[in-house]
């Protein structure tokens, strides 16, 4: 099998195995607008990584985790619903991007960045993902309980003494490198996809937080696979294969409930 095939396919599946169970906070907390923001900001940091010359990948975790920052000194200073700031924030990056992006001379392919170009990730992205992925895993594991106990009830988390912003913080920092090391998989555009859909179709069979987030990193890997197939013998964009994939398992888990 070609090596390209094979770092799309590990690439993929490293993605899917954390945005299952970061993409069930997602949704039980309703955040995905949150992911609709970072992925707009992605193009922020493609254009300053292209405007200071340091790799796109770096920039890119830098952009989505300085806006996750920025979201929460908003909402801690600010009077105003946390969708507004989201609105404001996702629509001035993407902005600011394009602005920054017209003083550069580099000529890029922004479809790819838009819609993902899996088949294209070389060894060194692969390491990036591979190495963003299992620190995600890690901390999240680590505090799985207490990100779970504040997404459930956040004034018993307080009564037992868990610092309540700081774990959100955490989340959202999570959240951030997630869709910044999946945006060559699946693309600026659908990247909230990936995290809310696989979580959703888990949601329907599932009886615990551990077997929805379990269940969710499964489709997510079964959504890759089906995608990369399709990609391969009908010369579909793997980005959007991938997404159509996983909204396929969606409908048929939807049945299957009813």
């Amino acid at each position: 099998m070609a090596d390209f095939i094979l770092r799309a396919l590990a690439a993929g599946l490293l993605v899917a195995l954390i945005a299952g169970p970061l993409g069930c906070f997602v949704v039980w907390r309703r955040m995905a607008y949150f992911g609709d923001t970072l992925a707009h900001s992605a193009l922020l940091g493609i254009s300053f990584g292209l405007l200071i010359d340091i790799n796109l990948q770096f920039a890119v975790i830098l952009a989505c985790i300085a806006i996750a920052f920025l979201l929460v000194q908003m909402e801690n200073k600010h009077h105003l619903a946390t969708d507004t700031i989201l609105g404001i924030l996702a629509h001035s990056s993407l902005a600011f991007g394009l602005v920054i992006l017209s003083f550069t001379d580099a000529n890029i392919d922004l479809m790819a960045y838009l819609f993902g170009d899996l088949l294209t990730v070389s060894n060194t992205e692969l390491l990036w993902i591979a190495g963003g992925v299992f620190a995600a895993l890690i901390l999240l594991a680590v505090n799985w309980n207490s990100l779970l106990t504040i997404t459930l009830h956040q004034e018993l988390a307080q009564v037992e003494g868990l610092h309540v912003g700081r774990m959100r913080l955490l989340l959202m920092l999570l959240i951030a490198t997630v869709i910044a090391l999946s945006m060559k998989v699946v693309g600026m555009l659908l990247i909230t996809s990936l995290m809310v859909i696989p979580p959703a179709c888990a949601r329907s069979f599932s009886s615990s937080p551990e077997k929805m987030a379990l269940s969710a990193s499964l489709i997510g890997c079964l959504a890759v696979c089906g995608g990369l197939i399709a990609s391969f013998y009908l010369d579909t964009p793997s980005g959007p294969s991938i997404v159509v994939s996983a909204a396929v398992l969606f409908f048929i888990s939807s049945l299957l409930r009813k």
